[in-house]
């Protein structure tokens, strides 16, 4: 059977399960490319920034200008571009603005879990309709009188539907679970970088309270 000859099986629930299946592929399409540029460069961004932290605490604020594109880059910003805060206040920004980028990560969430909850129900109504086109073109007590194109009609079109149904749902349920897969590990990871930065920057402004603090003294003594 062709493509064609499928989605005209399926009846009118193909029309919605056609759409859906079309949203589905858009949405994998952005979240695939969305992904591969967020694990080819954010590991690298993150550790650079750190170390570059660690003997130019000024200057890492330039670099993560400009990898912006990043959702770790944005984070560190948030907080390094604060003027002299202090422990709680960094570790505040930071977690604000991991909060900020969680929607981005999580992006077409609800979208993908409507399509896998509606497709199989889509699936089920034709069904419904199928058998009931089926039932109506049955004449139980004269065999000749029924209509056996229209009954094989809705036979198909209950069966074509299910499959579509359950087809849309288990492509989409895959890779919205491998979604929300790399979401975990990538809240992880920031959460891990950010607490690295966060020590950073309690042993700068240590050194530079310590380094303030024997200056005066030589000062006065």
């Amino acid at each position: 059977m062709s493509i064609d000859n499928i989605w005209t099986a399926g009846g009118i629930v193909s029309i919605p399960l056609l759409i859906f299946s079309l949203l589905a592929v858009t949405l994998i399409v952005e979240r695939v490319i969305f992904w591969l540029k967020i694990k080819r460069k954010q590991r690298r961004i993150a550790k650079k920034a750190l170390s570059l932290y660690s003997s130019d605490a000024y200057g890492v604020i330039d670099f993560l200008k400009k990898n912006a594109q990043l959702p770790i880059a944005r984070i560190f910003l948030e907080a390094l571009e604060l003027e002299q805060p202090t422990s709680d206040e960094f570790r505040l920004a930071l977690d604000s603005a991991t909060q900020a980028e969680i929607p981005i990560l999580r992006q077409f969430g609800t979208w993908f879990q409507t399509i896998i909850t509606a497709s199989p129900l889509l699936g089920l109504l034709g069904t419904i309709l199928g058998l009931i086109q089926s039932f109506a073109a049955m004449d139980l007590g004269n065999a000749t009188g029924t209509n056996s194109a229209a009954v094989t009609g809705g036979l198909s079109e209950a069966l074509v539907s299910t499959v579509m149904g359950l087809v849309v749902a288990i492509v989409t349920l895959l890779f919205a679970n491998t979604f929300r897969g790399l979401y975990l590990r990538e809240l992880a990871f920031i959460q891990e970088y950010g607490g690295q930065l966060e020590l950073l920057n309690r042993r700068f402004h240590q050194g530079a309270r310590d380094y303030q603090g024997a200056k005066d003294y030589a000062t006065h003594k």
